[in-house]
């Protein structure tokens, strides 16, 4: 199954888990269907809104072929560009409510508006690219908000409704409006960060890059002072990345936390922006842990699957209250029941997903290590990191 495009983050193992067809595939509705409102999601009526209105304004040949261009060349396409450069009115005309609806998410996210656009379009799957044919009419749906839903709607021109299998792809072309949840992501993990050191929590968030200098197993730390020990990933395999079609690509973080160096508990984010795929092992070569952050020869890995309606101030504020009332006792200690008994229960059902965890990944450890829940396992090894 595809999963939307990739992004990862590290936390303490119960930081993470708290944190958080055929055509008798489409049937239509009696009457149009409402745009959804699950759980009062503002982003969910967001994107329904608008993939009711771009069904719509397919009617127009010319716009549909522009449309049908932009989606066989790209992955994912940017709403707000392909708007603001159409050539035809029926383009143009959704430029606006296009901005709008941005500008909404951003906000039912906790994000700041200069991050500009969110909205994307793209195939339900890849295999629809076929389908996509000159002069076809793709349904558009949204990207559903539970992924444990049986169906989502998806609209036809003519704004009639219709109920999608979730877990079977239809055979007809269907475009999906979703976020870009990677740069949603990334931005929501920096505002974290940012909020985590503002309320005391020291965090910090570490950019994808590949150490230059290999440390063996076991060896004792260089003398050199200008430097670091890390835990670099070399491999890593997902059996379930935890996504139905409609949502694409996965995108997985890792949140590892522990004590820092001040006897405070500390949360530190790292960038995976390439796991896309369940059954398919990647070989992404990076950092995952600054063990210079941490006091303690032992931190807790989960891993998440992130979907489209989490606040990130509130999961910031919901972290804070939980990790400041955890004081060091002078040994390791999980951090995983005061974690969960802060976050929302709600935020248990498709904010964020839980993929898999790693308890007590040690300073030197190497080789493979494989998941609690049994849902994946990475290759890890020892890194010295020198400074330049």
């Amino acid at each position: 199954m595809s999963r939307r495009g990739a992004l990862a983050l590290s936390v303490s193992a119960a930081t993470v888990a708290a944190l958080l067809g055929a055509s008798s595939s489409v049937a239509s509705a009696a009457q149009p269907a409402d745009p959804p409102r699950a759980a009062g999601s503002a982003v969910a009526a967001a994107e329904a809104r608008t993939a009711r209105s771009f069904a719509a304004s397919l009617a127009d040949p010319a716009w549909r072929a522009q449309v049908r261009s932009a989606a066989l060349s790209s992955h994912d396409v940017d709403l707000a560009a392909l708007t603001a450069r159409s050539t035809t009115s029926a383009g143009r005309a959704l430029a606006s409510q296009v901005a709008a609806a941005d500008r909404r998410i951003a906000t039912a996210k906790g994000l700041d508006k200069s991050i500009g656009s969110l909205l994307r379009l793209r195939l339900g799957t890849q295999a629809m690219a076929g389908r996509l044919r000159p002069g076809t009419l793709p349904l558009v749906a949204a990207a559903i908000t539970d992924d444990q839903a049986a169906t989502l709607t998806a609209y036809d021109a003519q704004g009639r409704g219709h109920a999608l299998n979730t877990r079977v792809a239809p055979r007809q072309a269907v475009y999906v409006v979703d976020i870009d949840v990677a740069k949603a992501a990334a931005a929501g993990m920096k505002l974290v960060s940012r909020a985590l050191d503002a309320a005391g929590v020291a965090s910090d968030t570490i950019t994808r890059a590949t150490p230059a200098v290999p440390a063996r197993t076991g060896a004792a730390r260089p003398a050199d002072a200008g430097g670091y020990w890390a835990t670099k990933m070399d491999a890593v395999y997902l059996n379930d990345d935890e996504e139905p079609w409609p949502l694409g690509d996965a995108e997985i973080y890792s949140l590892v936390s522990g004590f820092g160096q001040d006897g405070n508990v500390r949360v530190d984010s790292v960038d995976m922006p390439y796991l896309d795929n369940d059954h398919h092992t990647y070989y992404p070569g990076q950092l995952v842990i600054n063990w210079s952050n941490f006091k303690y020869n032992a931190l807790d890995l989960v891993m998440m699957e992130s979907d489209s309606g989490t606040n990130y101030q509130q999961l910031a504020i919901a972290l804070a209250d939980a990790l400041l009332t955890i004081t060091d006792n002078g040994a390791y200690q999980p951090l995983v029941d005061a974690i969960l008994n802060a976050i929302p229960s709600a935020w248990y059902s498709n904010d964020d997903d839980y993929v898999d965890s790693w308890y007590t990944i040690t300073e030197q450890e190497s080789g493979t290590i494989h998941g609690a829940r049994g849902n994946g396992w990475m290759t890890i090894e020892p890194y010295w990191v020198s400074a330049l």
